[in-house]
């Protein structure tokens, strides 16, 4: 079930994203010497409290059927049509059961309803997997940026709502 995240939710959200997003860490070969800012890394639970309260970021997770949180995500406005889909993960044991496809579509009925045209996401360039799974799931590649401070290449997408 996917449910809003509130204040004390952070910790176990915390705990969630990280360790899904060091499965691609590991996959890829970051660090925290080589990519300190990246997600495995660099979240915590201040920042997560900062993006709810100061960044008014809607967070959902979905909730198993013993109440624990076992996948994430939260939408941050970037104009009056556009949002920008962030941390869409699911726990590594929990994975490949479609889990993530039902928080994607949460994501799109949320977003449509608080009225954006369109959203937008960054991934890890080199991570086709995903990069796929995007495009399947209707999500179009709109360019790269390389940042000094990551040993990968961002990618952008973005999918009309």
């Amino acid at each position: 079930m996917i449910k809003e995240i509130n204040e004390n939710d952070m910790p176990e959200c915390v705990e969630v994203i990280k360790e899904s997003f060091y499965t691609i860490a590991n996959e890829f070969g970051f660090t925290t010497e080589n990519a300190p800012r990246f997600t495995a890394f660099a979240l915590t639970k201040n920042i997560l409290i900062n993006q709810l309260k100061n960044e008014h970021r809607p967070m959902y997770g979905y909730f198993d059927d013993n109440g624990n949180i076992i996948g994430y995500y939260s939408l941050a406005s970037q104009n009056n049509e556009v949002c920008e889909l962030n941390n869409l993960c699911v726990l590594p044991q929990y994975r490949h059961k479609h889990i993530g496809t039902k928080m994607l579509e949460d994501a799109y009925v949320k977003a449509k309803k608080a009225g954006y045209k369109k959203m937008s996401i960054g991934i890890v360039e080199e991570n086709r997997v995903l990069r796929n799974w995007y495009e399947y799931n209707g999500f179009v590649h709109t360019g790269t940026k390389k940042f000094d401070f990551f040993p990968f290449t961002c990618g952008y997408m973005e999918r009309d709502l």
